[in-house]
């Protein structure tokens, strides 16, 4: 199943606009009502100020009126199984939970599957802010 996750980040990866890092990342979230949400990079000049293909993809999954992630593949065109980085971990994590699996796949595919918890041990918890 979690082969289209993976050909939906693949296809966003290509809509990447990273001309400064030339860094391309897709990323594709299934989120709790069974679609899938995907995102690319987006640098800006001012970089290192764009934003991260997870990033993309949440917030397309948010203004979809969905909050809750199932689980993600990562891809990058030039480092095969890339993680999300640490900031787009804390923001998984605000949608997650810590079982969510996390898809880490190369060009062929997903080759490491991770549960958030993995990523980010000690995550901030909403619920602990009240």
């Amino acid at each position: 199943m979690e082969n289209d996750l993976f050909e939906a980040a693949r296809d966003a990866m290509a809509k990447a606009h990273a001309p400064y890092s030339k860094f391309p990342v897709g990323a594709a979230i299934r989120a709790e009502d069974g679609k899938i949400y995907t995102g690319a990079n987006i640098e800006n000049l001012s970089f290192p100020e764009g934003w991260c293909a997870e990033t993309t993809a949440i917030s397309h999954m948010v203004m979809a009126g969905q909050y809750k992630i199932m689980e993600v593949a990562v891809i990058a065109e030039k480092l095969a199984l890339c993680p999300p980085c640490g900031g787009c971990r804390q923001r998984l994590a605000e949608f997650s939970g810590a079982s969510t699996r996390i898809y880490l796949c190369d060009e062929t595919g997903v080759k490491k599957t991770l549960a958030l918890s993995d990523l980010l041990p000690h995550s901030f918890e909403t619920e602990l802010l009240g």
